[in-house]
């Protein structure tokens, strides 16, 4: 049987995520009422159920992120959270704190965040041999690591492929917890990746000043999607939940049509066609440009240094300025209303609005004195595009055929929909010979189709009467109702949940860093997470980087390395002929970090500065 082939989008709430689906989502992931890893986006369990609700219809799934790490004292609340989830529909809960394997759980199947840090073989190996049902890979894995991890495990893989990145490895960043007494592992990061920073040399001189150099451009993997499929990606996840709902709409339909256009139609996830009543464009909804972040190689510049913030569709260079009149280099049709932006000569993002454009002259309503000729501009409200997107975007249906046939005492309608479920109805009525003949066959035809705003699709129907029949509108659309009704509640009867069933007192050895212990990065805020991993052979625990700050942590572990994107990697040397006297600091405000370069595994740690 062919793998089925999962997009998964992210749902603020039951709004976003009904949108998402609409838009041709086989899932969606929402955040549990607390504990999780945006503790902003938290959702009542009747939200949930909502949603729930919604997608089962589709066949597609929701999945609830619980991925904080946890103390003692919050670990029953989020076991009775748990359950009220399982009850609610949820078909899995993203997990990041080991203690809560230790609980009594139901059986819902378990997903182990991208924040358990997942990137080797031997710890997705681990993951599969306790019973979970699926693993999110770190970011930064590249095809080949992926490759080695599918071949090494047969646990379901799921991957980021669009989205906001972190700088850092997911689950391995303090920084916020060391400065702020935020915790990223507590689902309350303060960003201090996004922040501008001056990079200085060990003899204080300033290499880079205000400059943005950990904050990342988005990833877009959308040009890969095939060869993550063939190296074992069964789950394509956007990130997002705390995006508008014109980004959730925009590029769920985009990675909607992507698949679509690699799949077969058995290899879907859900059920159900979707109709756009728009184009998707990722340029124009949130974006900090892109990036497909270590993917096939490293040799891109990965930070946009002027701005962390969206900058939107790039346009062109400005031709010409006069007063507030002005000229850009650019084949896209611009419309009044439409919102551009560029960035100044002090590296911030500014905007203004086309108050009217007339042969691709644009007048504004003030002058814009800080720009130049030669300025990049952009576009990052198109009003049209917009508007597209504030309505139905997008309609989705399930296609379903129907018979219609003659019976002894009078008529029976049956539906079959795309999945082979089926349910018929006998009406008995008195029949009434029609005098129209054909035509009274063709006003049945018409009638039995109308699905309306059912969610259904009349995909064939076929006629089977011995004569022709006469039958009042009203009646033929009560039938309609009645099979429709019914085949909604069949569906959601139908509808199997993915069962999780944890392997209990497995001895298999967590493979930890250094073997038998756990430092600070093992994030073990609670007793119940020591106990699984004594249970797993660790025999030292150091309590998480929230409990007891080191002194001496990393408070930042990447792939990015600052070295390599101002052309002075040390193993490319001899090409750039690049030199810097380290070591190197980043500054910001009244925060200083050290930078440390682990050359031969290609890994940048930030440091604080002792």
């Amino acid at each position: 049987m062919a793998t089925k082939i999962e997009l998964l989008s992210p749902a603020k709430n039951a709004e976003y995520g009904m949108a998402a689906i609409n838009c041709g989502a086989d899932a969606v992931y929402i955040g549990a009422p607390r504990f999780g890893a945006r503790a902003s986006a938290g959702n009542s369990i009747s939200e949930i159920e909502k949603l729930c609700q919604y997608a089962h219809l589709f066949h597609a799934k929701v999945h609830v992120a619980l991925n904080t790490i946890l103390t003692d004292n919050e670990l029953e609340s989020a076991r009775k959270i748990i359950f009220q989830l399982y009850s609610a529909g949820a078909d899995a809960l993203i997990f990041q704190d080991t203690g809560i394997l230790q609980l009594d759980l139901p059986p819902i199947a378990l997903h182990a965040s991208t924040q358990c840090d997942n990137r080797t073989p031997e710890k997705v190996r681990f993951w599969e041999s306790i019973g979970l049902q699926r693993v999110i890979l770190a970011r930064e894995l590249s095809l080949e690591q992926i490759r080695e991890i599918r071949k090494n495990t047969t646990i379901e893989l799921e991957s980021f492929v669009h989205g906001a990145l972190c700088v850092s490895y997911s689950g391995q960043c303090y920084m916020s917890q060391a400065c702020t007494g935020r915790s990223a592992n507590r689902g309350e990061c303060a960003q201090f990746c996004r922040l501008p920073y001056s990079l200085q040399d060990a003899d204080g001189q300033t290499l880079r000043k205000n400059s943005h150099l950990l904050s990342l451009k988005d990833m877009d993997r959308s040009a890969s999607l095939k060869e993550l499929m063939d190296a074992g990606i069964c789950s394509f996840k956007i990130e997002g939940r705390l995006k508008g709902i014109d980004y959730v709409k925009n590029i769920t339909a985009f990675y909607r049509q992507k698949l679509d256009a690699i799949l077969e139609e058995k290899q879907t996830a859900s059920s159900g066609k979707v109709r756009l009543l728009f184009t998707p464009d990722p340029r124009k909804t949130f974006n900090r440009g892109k990036t497909e972040y270590f993917l096939h190689r490293r040799d891109e510049v990965l930070v946009n240094p002027d701005t962390p913030k969206s900058i939107g569709e790039p346009l062109g260079k400005l031709l010409s300025i006069n007063g507030n009149t002005l000229r850009i280099d650019t084949s896209a049709e611009l419309h009044n209303g439409d919102g551009l932006g560029f960035v100044d000569k002090e590296g911030e993002l500014r905007g203004f609005r086309i108050n009217k454009v007339e042969n691709q002259k644009i007048t504004t309503l003030e002058t814009i004195r800080e720009l130049a000729d030669g300025t990049m501009i952009y576009r990052n409200s198109d009003i049209l595009f917009d508007k597209q997107l504030a309505g139905d975007a997008a309609i989705r249906k399930i296609s379903v055929d129907i018979l219609f046939e003659e019976t002894k005492e009078g008529f029976s309608l049956t539906l079959t929909d795309e999945d082979g479920i089926r349910v018929s109805r006998d009406f008995k009525v008195q029949k009434e010979i029609s005098q129209k003949g054909e035509i009274a066959n063709e006003l049945l035809l018409k009638n039995l189709a109308k699905m309306g705003n059912t969610p259904f699709s009349t995909k064939k129907i076929d006629i089977k009467t011995d004569g022709y029949f006469f039958f009042p509108v009203s009646i033929i659309n009560e039938w309609r109702r009645i099979l429709c009704n019914a085949l909604i509640e069949k569906r959601l009867q139908y509808y199997q949940r993915p069962q999780g069933t944890l392997v209990l007192h497995n001895d298999v050895p967590f493979p930890s860093a250094e073997k038998g212990r756990l430092t600070y990065a093992g994030n073990v805020m609670n007793e119940k997470a020591a106990e699984f991993y004594r249970e797993h052979g660790i025999t030292e625990i150091a309590p998480a980087f929230e409990m007891k700050k080191t002194t001496d942590a990393a408070l930042m572990t990447c792939k990015h390395c600052i070295k390599f994107a101002l052309g002075a990697c040390s193993k490319e040397t001899k090409k750039s002929g690049i030199a810097l006297h380290e070591p190197l600091y980043l500054k910001t405000g009244k925060f200083t970090f050290r930078l440390e370069f682990d050359c031969k595994n290609c890994e940048m740690k930030v440091m604080s500065r002792e």
